[in-house]
């Protein structure tokens, strides 16, 4: 096993090793949630700024969003 593997995925059993079905379904929960995410910053990045105004947010705001990296989720910090 590399090393930071079990971080990375996050899922270990009691034995310490690994399951292929496992790790796949963690994997597939990830990449679902960074497409939707990538999904959901292009679509702030479209809106118009009125739109935004009724939001309460700026155009830099999206902008700053729009510029995180697909993997950066807000709701795992």
């Amino acid at each position: 096993m590399m090393k930071g593997h079990k971080q990375c995925v996050g899922v270990e059993t009691a034995g310490g090793s690994l399951q292929a079905s496992t790790v796949l379904t963690v994997l597939k929960r990830h990449l679902q949630r960074w497409l939707e995410l990538h999904r959901q910053r292009h679509l702030l990045a479209q809106m118009s700024d009125g739109t935004l105004k009724d939001l309460g947010l700026s155009r830099a705001d999206i902008q700053q969003e729009a510029e995180r990296p697909f993997w950066d989720d807000p709701l795992k910090h």
